[in-house]
């Protein structure tokens, strides 16, 4: 049993789109296929999952209330509705109540925030059912184990859609619903912080980028933060990745270092002296730090143009 918690696609679907689906979903001979449209692929007017021919063992449930699918086989029932609109604010869930048609039943609920179908721990549990399958957030998590699931994305969606995905694997028996997350993404996208020191130049960072990734797996998709300190006359060039892989973006978070003592010392009669001192007794790190870093830094451009 494949089950698909809304949002199978980002956007509203193509005709071509659920005909290569469809392809897809036919190859699989020993598996029934039940799903629900989310709040990106909703079923709008012109929607054609309105009009959609599936193979004869995927079933879409298309009602905007909640409705099921029997499969006596399996002494199984699943129930769920599909989204017509992007935003329902309606806790459509708290009394969605299995219709005990089946021995198991289990419920498909795409949502879980204010604009999309709010809900409840505790109504969700007090529904009954053997185990409720969750879409529309990105990342995995186990609201209730064994019972309650968001499986997340099966792939990363964007540079923000940070860490591991992939599916859940359940077992339904008289005992209960075991489950299990599968990892199954080919990569995920990464935040990595880079340390830099005061003594690096610009390579010797670009040279470090690329050993952290070889670390961590060249076949990730990264975003970079530099952290740390830098040479206050070297200023790192963020926009050129060419040789560095898969990196979408470069973060500059470094602060310029100085030696306010002998820079106080230098301009004691300017102001310069003066915006140090303002300073004095912050701790290296804290955000008044990064602000004397990078007050100083502006002064000093300043005095050089």
């Amino acid at each position: 049993m494949l089950l698909i918690a809304g949002d199978l696609f980002h956007r509203q679907p193509l005709k071509r789109e659920l005909k290569e689906l469809n392809y897809l979903f036919s190859s699989l001979s020993h598996t029934q296929v039940v799903m629900i449209a989310g709040n990106h692929d909703y079923v709008g007017k012109d929607s054609y999952y309105r009009t959609f021919v599936w193979a004869d063992h995927v079933h879409m449930l298309l009602s905007g209330e909640i409705s099921c699918v029997e499969f006596p086989e399996y002494s199984l029932a699943v129930y769920g509705l599909s989204y017509y609109t992007r935003e329902i604010t309606e806790e459509l869930y708290a009394r969605a109540f299995p219709q005990r048609r089946q021995a198991y039943e289990i419920l498909l609920a795409h949502g879980g925030d204010e604009k999309h179908i709010p809900m409840k721990k505790e109504d969700l549990l007090g529904l009954g059912y053997d185990y409720i399958a969750l879409g529309h957030i990105h990342k995995p998590q186990q609201i209730c184990p064994g019972k309650i699931a968001y499986a997340g994305a099966l792939e990363p969606i964007d540079k923000n859609d940070t860490g591991i995905h992939g599916y859940i694997s359940g077992e339904l028996t008289t005992k209960g619903c075991r489950t299990k997350f599968v990892p199954a993404a080919s990569r995920e996208y990464v935040h990595m912080e880079v340390p830099v020191r005061a003594d690096m130049t610009g390579h010797a960072v670009r040279t470090l980028i690329r050993e952290k990734i070889a670390e961590k797996g060249e076949e990730h998709i990264y975003k970079i933060i530099l952290t740390g300190e830098r040479d206050a006359d070297i200023l790192f060039d963020v926009n050129d990745r060419d040789d560095l892989g898969n990196v979408i973006e470069i973060v500059d978070d470094t602060v310029p270092s100085y030696q306010f003592e002998k820079l106080k010392k230098q301009n004691r009669d300017n102001l310069l002296s003066q915006f140090i001192e303002s300073f004095e007794g912050n701790e290296e790190g804290s955000i008044e730090h990064r602000a004397l870093c990078e007050g100083v830094h502006a002064l000093m451009e300043t005095r050089r143009g």
